[in-house]
């Protein structure tokens, strides 16, 4: 038995040595998958044994493969991320130069752990919402219908499977789109499902942090995504100011005005989840203040921080705070309520520091190229 083994493992290993970068990656992320589809397989089958189940509710289906689905995404992205390193010990005339800095324009920086450990766990909340999300669309098709075990312990498989796939391909490949991207959707989801888990149906009559509130149930789904944003944010601030070329000391000093600044944003966001409304009121409120103002400066101030970037995305700037100062007039004279202000707001906010991190990454090349030795001596500091 020890022989076969050993035979098997040499023969994976001549086979990964003749592999091209790409399949050992897929190759990789299968085996992840197929791990966690007989893992999450023979729990369910445990859990479901002697029992007729149902779609959604407690112990159902869709509860034990959103559960584990979380789970299994925030191992799988851990496991790429290891993956990754073993790559660059294993075979190091493949790695590619993009993936080996997570794509970052200028060479040796890479995320930080608890930038990572951020976007994992968006991975795991974009996992257990979008699989409850879809075990209760199920419900609402399939009425009533009853589930055996066999079949439910598949399905739970089959999903886990799916999710570990994604997120271990996800690990390897972060991006500044990538990390957008995900910022996106796990904002959508998080503050769609504290809407639904809201205690007060008339949440909307107060304001957009009445969310968070202690005695409201939607307050850790809610609070706890702010403040993985937040941190969110200040990753996308330094993937968004890496690319920046800065031939200049004062063009140097504009990318770091603009990096401070929304980090500070990231900050700040992470602070309105840290402490809710009801229980910290001025505190929350200041943080949040504070927020908009750092928006409103950073985007009136961007031409003259960043003297390259471009004048088409600098207007769109402008208009945003234009309209978020046009709503604020609006709540001022009644006509609207404070969670339609702070929701428009937010959409342009978020909005704009996604088309920013693109701006940005678009912009960079011809100065930098033009001075190499100025490049370099920026990105050494």
């Amino acid at each position: 038995m020890r022989a076969e083994w050993e035979r098997l493992m040499r023969r994976l290993r001549d086979a990964r040595a003749s592999a091209t970068l790409r399949q050992m990656r897929e190759t990789d992320a299968l085996l992840t998958g197929a791990a966690a589809f007989v893992l999450g397989f023979l729990v369910a089958l445990v859990i479901f044994w002697h029992r007729t189940l149902s779609i959604t509710g407690p112990w159902s289906v869709g509860t034990v493969a959103a559960i584990g689905g979380a789970a299994v995404a925030v191992l799988s992205f851990s496991a790429g991320r290891i993956g990754l390193r073993m790559e660059a010990a294993e075979a190091p005339e493949k790695q590619d130069p993009t993936t080996a800095n997570d794509g970052f324009a200028t060479p040796g920086q890479r995320l930080r752990w608890y930038e990572l450990t951020a976007i994992a766990l968006a991975h795991g909340a974009v996992a257990l919402l979008a699989l409850f999300g879809l075990a209760a669309l199920l419900e609402a098709g399939f009425r009533d219908a009853p589930v055996f075990p066999f079949p439910g312990a598949v399905l739970v498989g089959v999903s886990l499977a799916l999710t570990a796939y994604v997120c271990y391909l996800s690990a390897i490949a972060l991006s500044p789109t990538s990390i957008s991207l995900i910022l996106a959707v796990f904002l959508v989801i998080g503050a769609l499902t504290a809407m639904l888990e809201a205690t007060d149906p008339h949440w909307w009559r107060d304001n957009l942090s009445a969310l968070g509130m202690s005695s409201n149930a939607s307050s850790p789904a809610f609070n706890l995504t702010l403040i993985v944003s937040g941190v969110m944010v200040t990753t996308i601030a330094r993937y968004a100011t890496a690319a920046l070329p800065v031939p200049e000391l004062r063009d140097e000093r504009g990318r770091t005005i603009v990096r401070v600044a929304l980090i500070l944003i990231g900050l700040l966001l992470a602070c309105v989840g840290v402490f809710p409304v009801d229980r910290f009121f001025l505190l929350h409120n200041t943080v949040a203040t504070g927020m908009a103002v750092c928006f409103a400066a950073v985007v009136i101030g961007l031409p003259w921080f960043l003297r390259r970037i471009s004048r088409v995305f600098v207007v769109l700037g402008w208009v945003y705070v234009l309209v978020i100062a046009l709503l604020g007039v609006f709540f001022a004279t009644g006509y609207y309520n404070l969670t339609a202000v702070e929701l428009i707001a937010a959409v342009l906010i978020f909005s704009w520091i996604i088309v920013f991190l693109r701006t940005a990454g678009a912009d960079h090349g011809p100065w930098d190229a033009a001075r190499p030795e100025r490049a370099e001596s920026v990105a050494r500091r």
